[in-house]
């Protein structure tokens, strides 16, 4: 039969001062690798809260637009509260993906990545003043398309040092042709 040529591989003793030493390893690298985790999970709170809580704060001064809110919208113009979700999942987004690259070392392999990533957030920061505050409406339009051009741009340069983060801005495109589309419905109303 075929089953009695097979062998069972060798079983390895280890010594116990081989064990001792391996668990003295691991001990010694805990710390370490504990105070890396510490860092790495400070910074992602950073790289996501600072971004999170300007367009909170955005939201705040700028987002409550009697104008927009007694606009007759048909079904595809999204409510205001929706283009506040969408400013808001947009930033957290943008500031995983800029960590996960950042994390990565990308932003000094390709310095651009990070003057896309902050030309995108001041443009989608700068909008809720601009249409809702300013009611420059048509200057909203502007803000959309540079907006959109900068976040392609981003999901370029990021994918180019980590994929997930590229794909990570995927949805930030759709965020800002939200924007688009309720500030088109406000030149035409």
């Amino acid at each position: 039969m075929a089953s009695s040529d097979l062998t069972h591989r060798p079983i390895h003793q280890q010594t116990p001062t081989t064990t001792t030493n391996d668990d003295d390893d691991m001990n010694r690298k805990k710390p370490k690798n504990s105070a890396a985790a510490a860092r790495g999970l400070k910074s992602l709170s950073v790289a996501v809260a600072l971004p999170l809580s300007l367009t909170l704060l955005d939201i705040f001064l700028f987002g409550s637009s009697s104008r927009y809110r007694t606009l007759h919208k048909p079904f595809y113009v999204p409510p205001l509260w929706a283009l506040h979700l969408a400013c808001l999942t947009t930033a957290f987004l943008s500031g995983l993906s800029a960590w996960l690259v950042w994390a990565e070392g990308g932003f000094h392999r390709q310095p651009a990545a990070l003057g896309l990533y902050l030309v995108q957030l001041a443009l989608s920061l700068v909008w809720y003043p601009v249409v809702f505050g300013a009611g420059a409406i048509r200057l909203g339009l502007v803000l959309c398309a540079a907006l959109f051009g900068a976040l392609v741009g981003c999901a370029r340069a990021f994918r180019k040092m980590n994929p997930i983060a590229g794909d990570l801005v995927k949805p930030c495109l759709a965020s800002a042709l939200l924007l688009a589309v309720a500030n088109v419905r406000l030149v035409y109303q």
